[in-house]
């Protein structure tokens, strides 16, 4: 199979999230586009909700709703895009995800965040993609399971990352 991605210096911001509010669809309920809020980064998020227990077939999984929220800033000041690509889970508010901003300058350009509530509790360098924005949601996606298995738990409460799990 042939993958053609356009010109990354031609992306159209409610394109591109559309295209993956299409690809999304495919694995995941109720996928919509909806604007980014004032405080969040970007135009645009495309949101997608899931049973972790099917998504990550494990029938024990402690909760059954989960859901996972793309965005994409492009033509930063950086010669590639930002993004932002999280796992959420309200009910034991959780949030898991990819952050490639200018936030965490030490870890390089991407890093994984988790997060207990509003409160960071871990951040760990990542791989930097630098690809379409479109094989970056690929790659996350492919990866998405075995970092939400990842997490490290006491208590009740996140606590870290097992990243030799990784």
């Amino acid at each position: 199979m042939v993958v053609f991605l356009a010109n990354r210096a031609n992306l159209q911001s409610k394109r591109l999230h559309e295209r993956i509010q299409h690809r999304l669809g495919n694995e995941f309920d109720s996928v919509r586009r909806r604007r980014a809020e004032p405080r969040e980064p970007g135009p645009y998020r495309v949101v997608g909700e899931v049973n972790p227990r099917c998504f990550l077939a494990d029938e024990a999984y402690p909760v059954t709703t989960a859901r996972v929220e793309i965005g994409f800033q492009l033509r930063t000041a950086d010669p590639y895009e930002y993004y932002w690509f999280n796992w959420i889970e309200p009910e034991r508010s959780l949030l898991i995800g990819w952050h490639q901003d200018d936030t965490h300058d030490t870890l390089g350009p991407v890093h994984l965040q988790v997060n207990d509530g509003a409160t960071s509790v871990d951040h760990e360098r990542a791989q930097f993609i630098d690809t379409h924005p479109l094989d970056v949601v690929e790659q996350r996606l492919s990866s998405l399971r075995d970092v939400v298995l990842a997490v490290e738990w006491k208590q009740g409460c996140p606590v870290g990352l097992d990243m030799s799990s990784l």
